[in-house]
């Protein structure tokens, strides 16, 4: 397998896939065309979500075609589209609409088999993981189950900070994950401060970016994992 799982899409400038610009590029290297799952788009057209991220890989060279196009499938199921690209927004959307459409099994058996390099940021690294349960998102729709296309075999923390605003009576970050492995001790979790990025190729998972990811296992304190660190 070849993954890219980032943490998010803006840069602290505001722009727009600009601090991954040449590890999208890596990742895309001999790709002509991608499918772009853009369901995580809650108050953005899937239309216009498709453009903006096409735009946006314009120095690729990689044509998108949108999964919600009527001839996704065909094309798909075709050899006509070499790599997948998911786009963040609500992870919730993003699960019901995959599975509601039979993309989350296609997806998850063209990324496994190695045929596609898989990126997704936000959401759409969620959905790597074994479940979207340590997602950030509300729960706007009911996605039938919360298991995922689990490509790696950890569950992903995106936009990871456990700060707590002056006056915030709510939990920090770090509650919410010791919740989920106490409810599921079995399972881990690795959170991705913005900034930050898996690669995946085969095997290997390696950190990338900005800052260091933190790893988080039942009955034992969080884990740093540096930059080029392997999991």
């Amino acid at each position: 397998m070849k993954l890219l799982l980032l943490s998010n899409s803006r840069a602290p400038d505001g722009g727009y896939l600009t601090q991954q610009r040449d590890v999208i590029a890596a990742t895309l290297q001999g790709v002509r065309k991608a499918l772009f799952v853009p369901f995580a788009g809650v108050t953005i057209s899937w239309d216009d979500y498709t453009a903006q991220v096409q735009a946006a890989i314009a120095h690729t060279g990689v044509h998108l075609v949108g999964a919600h196009a009527d001839d996704a499938v065909e094309q798909f199921l075709a050899g006509e589209v070499q790599a997948i690209i998911v786009g963040g927004g609500n992870t919730f959307q993003l699960l019901a609409e995959c599975r509601r459409r039979g993309w989350l099994v296609r997806l998850g058996d063209a990324a496994r088999s190695g045929r596609m390099p898989y990126i997704g940021w936000s959401a759409g690294a969620n959905l790597a993981g074994l479940t979207i349960n340590t997602t950030n998102d509300m729960p706007i729709v009911n996605p039938h189950g919360f298991g995922a296309l689990g490509l790696v075999p950890f569950c992903i923390n995106p936009h990871y900070n456990n700060s707590l605003p002056p006056g915030h009576q709510g939990e920090t970050r770090d509650q919410r994950l010791a919740e989920f492995l106490v409810a599921n001790p079995q399972m881990r979790v690795v959170a991705l401060p913005e900034g930050t990025w898996l690669e995946v190729n085969d095997s290997a998972v390696v950190v990338g970016g900005a800052y260091p990811a933190r790893l988080f296992t039942a009955n034992a304190d969080a884990q740093d994992l540096a930059l080029g660190a392997r999991i």
